[in-house]
């Protein structure tokens, strides 16, 4: 099994932008789907965006127009541009895997069909 291991956190002011990288092993980046999640105190974890293979994207209505999600073939990553950021954004960040058997990469981010995880990285946003 591969560790998923994200970066780029940090504080910013509203408006401001983050990216944020995670790194995937070279087998689970060709074999498995990913997709980012964040979860604010007390609250649901909450899938944001997934990406097919063709780089095709889907994102939740929270973060789209203002969020952007990619994969880096030649680096095995998968990054998350977050613009125009807000501090209702302001959250843990994961990024997840889950296996091709549940269906075509970047039709779902339903939080319960994804089966590996990253330790996180904390975003803040300030007003």
């Amino acid at each position: 099994e591969e560790r998923l291991v994200e970066s780029g956190g940090g504080s910013v002011q509203a408006g401001g932008s983050l990216t944020l990288s995670c790194e995937v092993g070279a087998y689970t980046y060709s074999k498995y789907c990913m997709a980012w999640f964040r979860q604010a105190p007390g609250m649901e974890r909450e899938g944001l965006a997934d990406i097919r293979d063709d780089g095709g994207t889907h994102y939740a209505a929270s973060v789209k127009a203002r969020f952007t999600i990619s994969r880096d073939n030649g680096k095995h990553t998968l990054n998350l541009q977050m613009d125009n950021l807000k501090p209702e954004d302001s959250a843990m960040y994961y990024c997840a895997t889950r296996s091709r058997g549940r269906g075509p990469c970047g039709t779902g981010i339903a939080r319960y069909d994804y089966d590996y995880w990253g330790p996180g990285t904390q975003v803040t946003v300030s007003p």
